[in-house]
């Protein structure tokens, strides 16, 4: 039931088109970072919020992905959708958060690039051409996410 759940909310896109990474935000810290300085990694784009439940649940996850394949070129990426600095920035200290957490409330731009954005969590799977390879709306086993990005080295 579990493994049916997480397919059902990952969809695997036939075409596959570039993701836009021409945007930038400030990290916990205040400092400017741009999506592009990214490219040519394996990505998941992460976005989600200190009180949903489902966000948190996935993010010691993304912190085992990032230390187990952040040497083969992964890098997550957290977009605090709807989050004033002071939160996310001790939400991420709390957590150990051991990749950028860039701040994207109010951000409706960010949203509509990466369409549908109905609810968070929802993660996008970029390859290191710059490519979604997939978008998963709700949470996903972390398995899922090994499997694809595993794919990409």
């Amino acid at each position: 039931m579990k493994m049916l759940a997480a397919a059902a909310a990952t969809l695997l896109l036939a075409t596959t088109p570039g993701a836009n990474l021409k945007f930038s935000f400030k990290d916990t810290e205040g400092k400017k970072v741009a999506l592009s300085d990214f490219k040519g990694k394996v990505i998941i784009l992460d976005f989600w919020a200190t009180w949903c439940v489902p966000c948190k649940a996935e993010i010691p996850g993304f912190i085992e992905l990032q230390k187990k394949y952040g040497p083969q070129g992964l890098q997550i990426i957290g977009l605090s959708v709807d989050d004033p600095p002071s939160t996310a920035r001790k939400y991420a200290v709390e957590m150990k958060m051991n990749y950028p957490v860039l701040l994207a409330e109010g951000k409706e731009d960010i949203l509509k690039a990466y369409d549908p954005i109905p609810s968070i969590p929802v993660s996008i799977v970029i390859d290191r051409q710059g490519r979604i390879v997939s978008r998963h709306l709700g949470i996903a086993s972390m398995d899922v996410f090994e499997r694809e990005i595993s794919a990409l080295f």
